[in-house]
């Protein structure tokens, strides 16, 4: 890639981060993350970015959580055959601003483009929004209607300046992004979790056994007193803890993977966003195994 393009790139993480949106570095030429724990290293710090930078042609991913932004992502058919399916297949729905500008109509407002908006190398749209305090809202995946996505807490977005596939995410709007109306982030609120149930597990009484229990858990116990913003790296280092003693002969993968599920549902992640952390987690606990003395 040219020199000149890299610098490209970096200018556009740092001019995000002066924004005071958290950056951190996707693959270059690609979408997914390039560093593990992203949410959680993404930075607006000038000098760490530099550095990252510095290594390669990295595209800019921005953690939506830590930089206070609820981005909705519309994005626009695939192929041919990747038309509006139930409520959505209507004459005029051709993509996702499409879907949008409905969903305002039947709520009796207006379409809410006044505000910090990204053209997608697909010719999609993200709409940024602040956040309002206390509003906890997450990622969803066509919950809300046909190519209808939001990017929240434990979510990311390309930032503008990437470019995949040779085409670049541009900025067509530059305005500071709005407040997401209220009307949306009613609509957008995560229904309330149940009342949260210790996940413990009963294992043989013995010394070994109470040793194990107490090892098992203490972690699922990691994972439901988190943090709301912290919910899925304990997850994930809760995997890794107990991927040891997977590894080491003294729990089933299985059983290990159920529990930690359980624990992981419990705060609200989303199943199989749980079920890849745990995996990561547990492969990773596998290069280190543990056992228990008699």
């Amino acid at each position: 890639m040219p020199q000149l393009e890299r610098r490209a790139l970096h200018q556009a993480a740092q001019d995000a981060a002066a924004r005071g949106w958290h950056v951190f570095p996707l693959i270059p030429g690609d979408k997914p993350p390039a560093i593990r724990d992203w949410q959680e290293r993404a930075t607006t710090d000038p000098e760490r970015i530099a550095r990252c930078w510095a290594h390669a042609p990295y595209n800019i991913g921005i953690a939506t959580g830590p930089s206070g932004l609820v981005v909705i992502d519309l994005d626009t058919p695939k192929d041919a055959d990747d038309t509006p399916v139930g409520e959505w297949a209507l004459p005029g729905i051709t993509d996702g601003m499409d879907v949008l500008a409905l969903i305002c109509e039947r709520h009796g407002e207006p379409l809410p483009n006044q505000t910090y908006t990204v053209r997608t190398r697909a010719g999609g749209t993200h709409l940024y929004f602040t956040a309002p305090d206390g509003s906890e809202v997450r990622n969803t995946i066509g919950k809300h209607g046909w190519k209808v996505d939001t990017r929240a807490v434990g979510g990311y977005v390309v930032a503008a300046g990437s470019i995949v596939g040779g085409r670049s995410y541009e900025v067509i709007r530059d305005d500071a992004p709005a407040l997401l109306p209220e009307w949306l982030t009613e609509l957008l609120r995560p229904a309330p979790l149940p009342p949260q149930k210790p996940v413990t597990v009963a294992l043989a009484s013995d010394r070994r056994g109470k040793w194990l229990r107490a090892a098992v858990n203490g972690e699922l116990e990691r994972v439901t007193s988190s943090g709301e913003d912290q919910h899925n790296n304990a997850l994930y280092l809760a995997s890794v803890a107990l991927g040891q003693l997977v590894a080491g002969g003294e729990l089933s993968e299985s059983e290990v993977t159920a529990w930690l599920t359980a624990a992981g549902l419990q705060v609200g992640q989303p199943v199989r966003e749980a079920l890849r952390t745990i995996a990561s987690g547990l492969k990773a606990g596998a290069k280190r195994p543990r056992t228990v003395a008699a």
